[in-house]
């Protein structure tokens, strides 16, 4: 049985997702990657501006690296609207979660939250990077062909459907509860 969101109904809510908070969005998951395909759901997070998030596969092997080698640090947190998740993950006890490390009740808009603003998550500050978060195969396979095209649709890039990529500032914790608020 196909539980995925239909094109109307993900149309139909784009004012909901974008009527998420501009700042002070409540966190509502934290979650790492030890390794592929597994999810590990946290009540707090270090986050280190040398190391990334604890415990998560993405600094160990990342997907997008600096021309050294090193990881990319602008892909180091994902955070991806609450809403959005809502609205795709349906099925919770036989769909993945997606894996972004943060979700979190927030607008996060091109207008909202630019490239190079800076956040604040728990005690750690984030910089917003300028990579586009697409979202992976996975996310089509997942949560279906409508949902992949509704977040990563070119119109709707400026409304940062898939959530946002960000780099660590200043280390930090973040728990469930804490809000993101910009800086």
């Amino acid at each position: 049985m196909d539980n995925h969101a239909t094109a109307d109904e993900l149309a139909t809510a784009l004012p909901h997702v974008l009527a998420a908070p501009a700042t002070d969005g409540p966190v509502h998951f934290l979650c790492t990657r030890p390794a592929h395909n597994q999810r590990v759901f946290h009540r707090s997070l270090t986050l280190s501006r040398e190391l990334g998030v604890a415990e998560d596969l993405e600094m160990r092997e990342p997907w997008m690296t600096l021309p050294d080698g090193r990881p990319d640090p602008r892909i180091q947190v994902s955070i991806l609207p609450l809403r959005v998740l809502d609205l795709v993950w349906r099925d919770r006890e036989t769909m993945a979660f997606p894996g972004d490390t943060v979700i979190a009740d927030i607008n996060t808009s091109e207008d909202n939250l630019p490239d190079d603003c800076l956040i604040r998550l728990g005690t750690a500050v984030l910089r917003v990077s300028d990579i586009w978060n697409r979202g992976c195969a996975k996310w089509r396979r997942r949560y279906g062909n409508a949902a992949y095209a509704w977040t990563s649709a070119q119109d709707h890039k400026i409304y940062r459907l898939h959530g946002i990529l960000c780099s660590i500032e200043q280390d930090g914790t973040v728990a469930v509860g804490d809000v993101i608020s910009k800086l």
